[in-house]
């Protein structure tokens, strides 16, 4: 079974027509579009980009099968952070948390995230996964920096 296929542009996903139908994707990529581009609900512990209060998050975490099971990643947060190291590293670390699943669920063995900075105001994201069943699946995205606010 697979997913209706999600393709990332930078500052968004859509959908992915082909002769005016939908695709059909069998691999992870519309499942790791929407892990890492959808908005988790912030931690109480999280800063809020702009002093806001809006914690975000997905409505149907609400009624999630697995108690504390969330949608999407903390990615958002870095919408106001500079390119330094320790915004790079929370980068990282929020990207981990959001494919955790993949792991936890048992579709993944490994999920392995590098952040980069391939130009001024771009943040890179390259995802490796290898599966249980021995393949490797690699993206990478790349965000406009203030494009994460709309996350």
């Amino acid at each position: 079974m697979g997913d209706i296929a999600l393709k990332w542009d930078g500052t968004g996903a859509d959908l992915v027509l082909e002769d005016g139908d939908l695709v059909i994707e069998h691999g992870l990529q519309t499942s790791v579009i929407a892990s890492l581009f959808s908005d988790r609900r912030a931690r109480a512990d999280d800063i809020l980009p702009d002093g806001s209060s809006d914690l975000r998050g997905y409505w149907a975490d609400a009624w999630a099968e697995v108690p504390g099971d969330q949608l999407g990643s903390r990615l958002w947060l870095l919408a106001r952070e500079k390119e330094l190291l320790e915004p790079m590293r929370r980068a990282r670390d929020y990207a981990q948390e959001a494919l955790a699943w993949l792991v936890d669920d048992g579709i993944a063995a490994s999920v392995d995230v590098q952040p980069s900075v391939p130009r001024r105001g771009v943040l890179g994201l390259a995802v490796a996964i290898s599966r249980r069943d021995g393949i490797r699946e690699s993206f990478q995205f790349e965000i406009l920096w203030e494009a994460m606010n709309g996350l």
